[in-house]
């Protein structure tokens, strides 16, 4: 107990910050539902089919979508598929056929728009994962997948939100990913897990 503090405070402060949490919790929740609604299965069906058919898949994002990006890039790795993500050390030339892809939610990372371009002068496929189509990346990739969250743009025609900037589009775009790996999971896999856990990490 706090020095100074009763036990009736403590277990009404507690109560206030249940409270608030559940309500936070709760606004978050509806807020990726309402965007989840409105996502194109067709577009997920389409990266899984492309995912399949490359012979290497590259993945680009940066800030917060580089870090999602790279869960993702890690799950296909261990579902079997020959993955890099650009800016390691050990991530060869991209080749024609090959597959980038980048995410950016405000869809006009100049880094991230530069990658696209440079990938698709050497002939490899690109798709981009976006919250909006009309982007410069959404317009210069092959494909656009489109999550229209709120992004750090904050513009009249996104989804509103009450998180940070771009949070919404980057806690959509996640799950989005993860259902992608489960039916890659399912498909290629039979959801066998030891499969999966024969190439998980093990120098941690």
């Amino acid at each position: 107990m706090l020095r100074g503090h009763s036990i009736r405070e403590e277990v009404l402060t507690e109560s206030w910050e249940s409270e608030i949490f559940s309500t936070a919790l709760k606004q978050l929740l509806r807020e990726v539902d309402q965007v989840l609604s409105r996502l194109r299965p067709y577009e997920a069906e389409t990266l899984v089919n492309e995912l399949e058919a490359a012979p290497r898949v590259f993945g680009f994002g940066t800030g917060r979508s580089g870090f999602i990006l790279r869960t993702f890039c890690m799950r296909l790795m261990q579902l079997g598929l020959k993955v890099y993500y650009v800016g390691e050390t050990i991530t060869p030339r991209i080749q024609p056929g090959d597959l980038l892809v980048v995410m950016s939610g405000s869809g006009e990372t100049s880094h991230t728009y530069e990658l696209l371009q440079q990938a698709q002068r050497r002939q490899a496929k690109t798709i981009a994962i976006t919250a909006h189509r009309e982007s410069s990346i959404g317009r210069q990739a092959d494909m656009a997948i489109v999550v229209p969250g709120t992004t750090k743009l904050t513009l009249a025609q996104e989804a509103e939100s009450f998180q940070c900037p771009g949070s919404l589009f980057e806690q959509t775009v996640f799950l989005f990913l993860e259902a992608v790996v489960m039916i890659i999971f399912q498909q290629r896999l039979g959801r066998d897990g030891n499969k999966v856990l024969a190439r998980h990490a093990d120098l941690e």
